[in-house]
């Protein structure tokens, strides 16, 4: 009974897809749905793009085995990331009125920067987008007690997320979000006020995971646990900056305004609401103790889905995968939709010099099915969790485009030589490290992706002070971009 139930929120889904891909007349429609959404749209996109697999499986695994330590990155370090994007990156970037956030880069630098950037973009969502196919794998398989495996179940959640991003672009993306923020935030809680009372009320949960130590935040006054705490808070908050997701709800609305305050409002309800899926699963330590401890040994992500099938009404049980569901497929259809723009806009179109607006709307259709495919594949021969999937993404943003970013909308100064030498050696720092010390530099100290960083900052500032051998440096497009 339950499949059918599942079966049935997918084909309202999908429905709403195919009705807003009636609204996309060219591929403006198509990235930014034509620069139209008001702000409760641009919230329910920002809040369903994030509340994804990890938060509702990825997290909660990490969260009941290693406390809020274990979750510094997500959701502490990506909802700093929407906030501070709401504050200081919306207004300069909606006013340069572009289509991708490489065009920025091409704007403010070359065409050599736009090119790095965007191929670093691109594959930074190779993982976040595999995460959520994963998950809706492991949904399958849960919902049908094994009759469908997770690898089928993959097949059969990237062929419906593609359906409807294919033909609707951002204007799906947007009126599926709204739709599946509602199931969301509804089922969620409705879940919590079952499982609470199962598990002997909020207060004698919270109260059990401070006894265990599990809501202990803050790093030991230690040098190494202070620079590793930070390293996981920037991963997420600074990497996911650079994002065409993020670019895209803010170019999405209809006003600057809108832009910045959706944002900020879509991530601190994202960070409040993380917090529901980490009650739940820690409430099952006390509700059936033998399954958590089962399911540690092997897979912690299916402890919370096993809880609600095992401990829990017919009624919760279908509003439960239909809420994660709803998660899932707003961030699948966002994360996919996003990079293959991205490689469309700034990697295939200057190839093309005489593409027609249809011809393009016509190619982002094709590279979104064919990054499809690679996703599908990705996630097939993954072994990562969900939760290692998204957080290690945003590494190769963090050290390629973050600084670039930052320093073309605050800093006058910032040049074409200083992107690319900041690009360099953040990219060649990180990677570098990942083969030589993939602990981190000086036995463990110093993450790799947080020397990529300090490298990415040092290569913009000696970059730019000094003569320019590379690239040229453009006053007027310096006037232009920055803030």
């Amino acid at each position: 009974m339950l499949v059918w139930f599942v079966g049935l929120y997918l084909l309202v889904t999908i429905s709403i897809g195919l009705y807003a891909a009636s609204k996309v007349k060219n591929a403006a429609d198509f990235v930014v749905a034509g620069r139209h959404l008001p702000l409760p749209v641009i919230v329910a996109t920002v809040f369903a793009t994030w509340f994804g697999s990890e938060t509702v499986l990825g997290i909660p695994a990490a969260f009941v085995k290693d406390g809020l330590r274990g979750v510094v990155a997500d959701p502490f370090g990506s909802s700093m990331c929407l906030i501070l994007v709401g504050l200081f990156f919306a207004r300069p970037l909606y006013r340069l009125k572009l289509l991708t956030i490489g065009d920025f880069f091409r704007g403010r630098y070359n065409r050599s920067v736009e090119l790095i950037t965007a191929i670093a973009i691109v594959i930074s969502y190779l993982g976040w987008v595999s995460a959520q196919i994963k998950a809706m794998g492991l949904v399958f398989s849960v919902v049908t007690q094994g009759a469908v495996t997770p690898e089928q179940g993959m097949f059969i959640g990237i062929a419906i997320v593609l359906v409807y991003t294919l033909m609707g672009g951002m204007w799906a993306v947007a009126m599926t979000d709204a739709f599946q923020m509602t199931v969301v935030i509804g089922g969620l809680l409705f879940i919590a006020w079952i499982v609470a009372g199962l598990a002997g009320g909020v207060g004698t949960v919270v109260a059990h995971a401070e006894a265990a130590g599990k809501l202990d935040f803050l790093p030991r006054f230690e040098a190494r646990d202070m620079v590793a705490f930070i390293a996981a808070l920037v991963t997420m908050g600074f990497g996911s900056i650079p994002q065409q997701d993020v670019f895209q709800r803010v170019s999405s609305a209809k006003s600057e305004n809108v832009g910045a305050l959706g944002s900020v409002l879509g991530g601190s309800i994202y960070f409040v609401f993380a917090f529901v899926p980490m009650f739940l699963v820690y409430s099952a330590t006390l509700i059936d103790p033998q399954l958590v401890a089962r399911y540690l040994e092997t897979d912690a992500q299916f402890i919370l889905p096993q809880l609600i099938i095992q401990h829990t009404p017919f009624v919760a049980q279908v509003l439960f995968f239909g809420a994660l569901l709803a998660a899932i497929m707003s961030c699948s259809s966002a994360t996919l939709l996003a990079p293959s723009v991205t490689f469309t806009e700034n990697i295939l179109r200057p190839f093309l010099p005489d593409i027609t607006d249809g011809q393009l709307l016509r190619a982002m259709r094709i590279v979104v099915f064919v990054f499809g495919l690679a996703v599908l594949a990705f996630a097939l021969s993954s072994s990562e969790s969900i939760f290692e999937m998204v957080e290690n993404a945003y590494k190769v943003t963090l050290v390629a485009a973050f600084v670039p970013l930052a320093a073309g909308v605050y800093w006058s100064r910032a040049t074409t030589q200083g992107a690319l030498f900041s690009i360099a050696a953040g990219v060649g720092l990180w990677l570098s490290g990942e083969v030589l010390a993939p602990e981190g530099y000086l036995d463990g100290f110093l993450p790799v992706q947080f020397a990529g960083l300090l490298g990415a900052i040092a290569g913009m500032v000696v970059g730019s002070l000094l003569p320019q051998w590379f690239g040229r440096f453009s006053a007027q497009a310096a006037r232009s971009h920055v803030y």
